[in-house]
């Protein structure tokens, strides 16, 4: 059986493990791989390691680090078909999809190249007589990165780029479900020149994360997943003194106004819905039909979800692969039955879709429910499935009332052709990312990510500007010098004050 072990100070880890988990290929059910489970000594020699190479990475020229840089990313770039099939076969999406995670990971990486311009400070002459003021960022030391499953290769890069742009080292904590593509991005890192120990990947449970909470040396935390264990993290890390962004769940909503293009907007509702299998944070999982777009809207829906093609994401054609586990198939499944037990109407069960792969597989077609109420768990719940729910109201008033009233603030999208509309709407909506006729508005890479409400613990978005000012903390100088032409004499300090 395979083995995946971790990587610290820059090479495998060769240490025995008395703990592992099970890694599989979810289209076929089957184990492909063991991951080693961090404990104490794999904890502590990741953070000595990064805490060892944060002396010489941080006083590294800002010209080395991009250097390094710029090579990880032409190595990503001429790799980049190896890492989606690692995608594809440990988290099971399509190919086509695994392609534009890393495409859109390569944009946070291109960002943090030009880390030169953005650690640029302020400066001000002459404040007082002789007397100048300038500012520095300055790096952390070391920062850890714990990654969700559904983004194997994209959440570390919005993440790890910046780190160690900025001049930190990095401890990264993927998830134990599709650990490979954390590794492979730690040797790719490797090969472009960064200094033994400044990136270390653990693999592992709570106790990994737990521990790099709870170490002493480990400066900040990134974190992305589930609303519960964001707060999680979020009130540990702080607790022991760190800087915490801890981005959580979501519940994303389609407003579609009946002046809208139901084509487009029932495309964008498959794809939102669906793409990933629904395990993505930003997915669409309620469409919210304006009266009286409702039932063409469902209809047109219906008829997309009967041409979608699941199956083995490696196999031609295939636009929706497995979930992750079958534990996580087992628990979205569930939604099906308690989502009719409550009154909500089954339109189309995704139990029943045609599957192009091995039955082992963990399968679960695209679910489409109708009349769904906000008092039912298919709506209150972050499903992180293939299930589609449309809440139905009769206003755009009752539409925004109802977006702004759920706990979790991280996307949501509008569908109409009514530019007053669309504005009045991106002005109103208490949520962080907005899209106008753009279904998913994940930003791109100079922009930054982040949600609002339950979708983030923490007051710093990830990548982008805000990724920069997370990794950094400004140092302000207040400087003045004695005056040769004067004999030394600091004329007119501190009277002219």
């Amino acid at each position: 059986m395979r083995r995946i072990s971790h990587w610290i100070d820059g090479k495998p880890w060769s240490g025995d493990t008395d703990r592992f988990g099970e890694v599989f290929d979810p289209a076929t059910g089957q184990v492909a791989a063991h991951v080693d489970f961090a404990g104490s000594t794999e904890i502590e020699a990741a953070v000595s390691a990064a805490r060892t190479a944060s002396v010489e990475w941080r006083d590294a020229s800002l010209a080395a680090r991009t250097s390094v840089l710029f090579g990880f990313r032409e190595l990503l770039n001429a790799r980049k078909r190896e890492l989606v099939d690692l995608v594809t076969a440990e988290h099971g999406k399509v190919t086509d999809d695994a392609a534009g995670e890393v495409q859109r990971a390569m944009e946070a990486v291109e960002f943090a190249c030009g880390v030169p311009t953005l650690l640029k400070g302020g400066y001000s002459e002459n404040v007082s007589t002789r007397v100048d003021v300038y500012s520095l960022r300055q790096p952390l030391g070391v920062v850890g990165v714990i990654s969700p499953f559904n983004f194997p290769a994209m959440v570390p890069l919005w993440f790890v780029p910046n780190a160690l742009a900025c001049g930190n080292t990095v401890v990264l904590k993927p998830s134990e479900k599709d650990p490979s593509a954390a590794y492979f991005i730690a040797e790719l890192f490797a090969e472009a020149g960064l200094p033994d120990g400044a990136l270390n990947v653990l693999h592992g449970d709570k106790v990994a994360v737990d521990g790099l909470l709870e170490h002493r040396d480990v400066r900040a935390i990134s974190f992305v997943g589930s609303t519960p264990i964001a707060r999680y993290v979020y009130e540990t890390g702080t607790r022991h003194g760190k800087r915490v962004q801890a981005l959580g769940g979501a519940k994303n909503h389609m407003v579609v106004l009946p002046d809208s293009d139901l084509d487009l907007a029932a495309d964008a509702a498959v794809s939102a819905g669906f793409g990933s299998a629904g395990e993505r944070c930003m997915a669409v999982s309620v469409v919210v039909a304006v009266d009286p777009v409702g039932d063409d809207l469902v209809g047109r829906i219906r008829e997309r979800i009967a041409k979608l093609k699941v199956g083995d994401g490696r196999r031609p054609g295939c636009e929706m692969g497995p979930l992750v586990t079958a534990a996580h198939r087992d628990k979205v499944t569930s939604y099906v039955d308690s989502g009719t037990g409550e009154g909500a109407e089954l339109v189309v069960d995704g139990r029943e879709h045609e599957i192009d792969g091995e039955p082992e597989g963990f399968w679960l077609g695209p679910t489409l429910f109708d009349h769904v109420e906000p008092g039912m768990a298919l709506y209150q719940d972050e499903i992180f499935g293939p299930v589609l729910s449309v809440v139905r109201v009769p206003t755009y008033e009752d539409a925004v009332e109802l977006v702004n009233a759920n706990p979790y603030g991280n996307g949501t999208a509008i569908f109409t052709n009514d530019g007053g509309a669309a504005r009045r709407f991106q002005h109103e909506v208490e949520i962080g990312m907005v899209g106008v006729n753009v279904p998913i508005p994940v930003p791109v890479g100079y922009y930054s990510f982040g949600g609002w409400k339950d979708s983030l613990f923490g007051d710093t978005h990830a990548y982008g500007p805000d990724g920069i000012h997370f990794f950094t903390r400004t140092k302000v100088v207040t400087s003045r010098w004695l005056d040769p032409s004067h004999g030394g004499v600091n004329l007119g300090f501190p009277r002219n004050v």
